[in-house]
């Protein structure tokens, strides 16, 4: 048998070089914008809440962003806790929550489509985290174009 010459890995352990950035650390011009769009299930998979960390650095490099939630993407946006709202049943079940609030605090705009949050998943805009700006079905679409008119960063999320 191959005997493993090598001692175990341990706490504290490097395998890759985190600091050597190659690329140079972009900042909005003033007046940049920018819109990061969510078609995708809170939990079905981490580009949700991946998004929702690349929404806040874009903010904190200096563009005024925009958030979208539409289709199943408002599911990012409905309190949620167990057993209370609030509450964090496991660690990590409020990541989302905490991020899009954080969002909010930081200065972005978080929009959550009304059609897809009472005709597709049964909730009311009291269910929306507070600071979510639930917006006409038909405003989804100028929402982007605004943006695109501006010229802005358009990130968008989808998942299937």
């Amino acid at each position: 048998m191959p005997t493993v010459e090598r001692a175990p890995h341990k706490d504290g352990d490097i395998f890759v070089d985190y600091e050597n950035k190659v690329f140079e650390d972009v900042k909005a011009n003033p007046g940049e914008k920018a819109l990061v769009t969510f078609h995708t299930v809170a939990f079905e998979g981490s580009i949700g809440f991946v998004n929702l960390l690349q929404a806040t650095r874009l903010i904190r490099k200096g563009f005024e962003t925009s958030v979208l939630l539409y289709g199943p993407g408002v599911t990012l946006g409905i309190q949620r806790g167990f057993p209370r709202l609030g509450d964090e049943a496991f660690p990590g079940h409020m990541n989302c929550n905490k991020q899009i609030a954080k969002i909010i605090e930081e200065g972005g705009k978080v929009y959550a489509c009304r059609f897809a949050l009472q005709a597709l998943y049964g909730h009311g805009e009291p269910s929306l985290i507070p600071g979510i700006t639930p917006i006409n079905p038909q405003d989804v679409l100028d929402l982007v174009l605004l943006h695109r008119r501006d010229n802005a960063f358009i990130l968008d999320t989808w998942t299937l």
